[in-house]
């Protein structure tokens, strides 16, 4: 093990103790092996699944039944390493991709490491995340950053990752087409993920007319109020349909507006069952499929951001220290909220 700088036995951290209950707790530094760094948080982006635990204590399976450290979108500067890693990476700014499989099962040996059974996941009961001083990833998942990206923009290389895992997905490509169900932060990057990926129309649906409007400033080609046009019969003909509100409507309509041996990628969290046009999704061979967070997607997240391709500093709305975080977890109730960030900073 080795660091330039004491790293203190305890650490400021902003702990779920229960439904909509945060508070500032001294906790221990978490300790790191010899394939791992410990990285001091500079940013941490707010998620909905960050929001989601805040408010309703599990998602799905996942039940938070003992004190957990929310937050997986981070950046930091790594402070120290292990026995195994260079010394050379004391120093670093990275960006934390938040997750650690097993690296042995069936999943991960086929190089589908995200579907992991025994993933350990920053912010998923029991691994605690990163609203706190410090953290602990292994080696190979601390990305390094350049110079001229912000601790804010590292931070969200997060969820540009789910949105370029979902134009993979979506098999998005120079003069495709794609409808993108939802305007909020993921529906956003997706938009403007869509057009790094070169798609020419890029058709956004959300009921708030600020978010539609604020959709065309990041990429949408298109802008549509799904009460108001019927996104299933509109003729839209599109090579792609990204549903990223988890609303059964939107699902519903979106996959009846793929064209012929096109494609629907799931990303939205939603009802645990919902009704699908089967005999569309049949006669034109739609391929139907979700997203579940990533695989090697950080190197072109980083391309993409440095490129000035997508730009993510502008989607931050909302900026708050650690003894802020729950606001900063009740911000998405702004109509104008995008992104948030807490800096757990000392």
């Amino acid at each position: 093990m080795t660091q330039t700088t004491a790293i203190p036995p305890t650490m400021r951290a902003a702990v779920l103790t229960g439904q909509q209950a945060l508070s500032v707790k001294e906790v221990p530094t978490p300790a790191y092996a010899a394939d791992e760094v410990l990285i001091e948080v500079a940013a941490v982006g707010v998620c909905g699944s960050d929001t989601h635990y805040f408010r309703h204590g599990r998602i799905g399976d996942f039940v938070v039944d003992a004190p957990l450290i929310l937050g997986h979108e981070l950046s930091g500067r790594i402070v120290a390493v292990g026995a195994d890693v260079a010394d050379s990476r004391i120093g670093e700014r990275v960006a934390v991709e938040p997750q650690k499989p097993c690296r042995s099962c069936r999943e991960c040996r086929a190089g589908q490491y995200n579907l992991c059974r025994r993933m350990e996941f920053y912010a998923t009961p029991p691994i605690d995340g990163a609203f706190a001083r410090y953290c602990v990833i292994r080696d190979e998942y601390a990305h390094r950053v350049p110079d001229s990206m912000s601790d804010e923009a590292a931070a969200l290389l997060e969820p540009l990752s789910v949105a370029i895992t979902t134009m993979r997905k979506a098999r998005v490509a120079p003069g495709s087409s794609i409808l993108i169900a939802g305007a909020g932060p993921i529906g956003i990057i997706c938009a403007q993920t869509a057009r790094a990926f070169g798609a020419a129309e890029i058709i956004v649906s959300d009921l708030v007319p600020e978010r539609r409007e604020r959709a065309l400033r990041y990429g949408a080609t298109r802008v549509l109020d799904p009460r108001e046009t019927d996104v299933a019969t509109a003729g839209l003909d599109v090579n792609a349909f990204v549903d990223a509100s988890g609303a059964a409507r939107a699902v519903f309509s979106g996959i009846r507006a793929v064209r012929p041996g096109g494609v629907a990628v799931l990303v939205g969290l939603g009802s645990t069952e919902m009704s699908l046009p089967i005999e569309h999704i049949q006669n034109f061979e739609v391929t139907v499929t979700g997203i579940f967070r990533y695989t090697d997607t950080w190197p072109a997240a980083i391309h993409l951001v440095s490129a000035g391709l997508v730009d993510l500093d502008s989607l931050v709305t909302g900026r708050f220290d650690l003894d802020h975080a729950a606001q900063a977890l009740e911000s998405d109730l702004d109509p104008d909220s995008l992104k948030a960030i807490v800096r757990p900073g000392p």
